[in-house]
């Protein structure tokens, strides 16, 4: 979900609230310029005693947010999010932004299913292998 930077706080928390989402990517002129999250309501807006209604998402965004480009694995955008300490990396292309990966995503039971069959075929193909005659012995 996108917004433009001039987007109040009051109809960002509408937008994420209706669409079940936990931040809005700020777009301005086709290009992402910031990201604003549940967690930017509650620290930026909320605590400090800002009006919803009246506060920019200009104003209280994260400004040039950190990205991942889609040829990156899923495993090492979470990796990242993990070491910096944040719930959302949008994916962007040549400056084009292409999506977002959220921690969320993360706790998908199908991702769940598919690393549990991605590690047992790794354990599988692991013990295969050494049970494998070398050539010349």
């Amino acid at each position: 979900m996108t917004a433009p930077p001039e987007t109040a706080v009051t109809d960002a928390a509408k937008l994420m609230a209706n669409n079940n989402l936990g931040a809005v990517l700020v777009i301005e002129r086709d290009c992402l310029i910031g990201i604003f999250t549940e967690r930017d309501i509650a620290f930026r807006v909320v605590a400090r005693g800002l009006d919803p209604a009246t506060t920019r998402l200009a104003d209280v965004m994260t400004s040039s947010p950190e990205c991942i480009e889609p040829d990156k694995s899923f495993g090492s955008a979470l990796l990242r999010m993990h070491e910096r300490g944040f719930r959302h990396l949008p994916v962007v292309t040549e400056g084009k932004l292409l999506g977002i990966v959220s921690a969320r995503s993360a706790m998908d039971p199908a991702l769940e299913e598919y690393l549990v069959e991605e590690n047992r075929r790794k354990h599988y193909l692991k013990k295969a292998k050494a049970h494998t005659p070398r050539s010349g012995s």
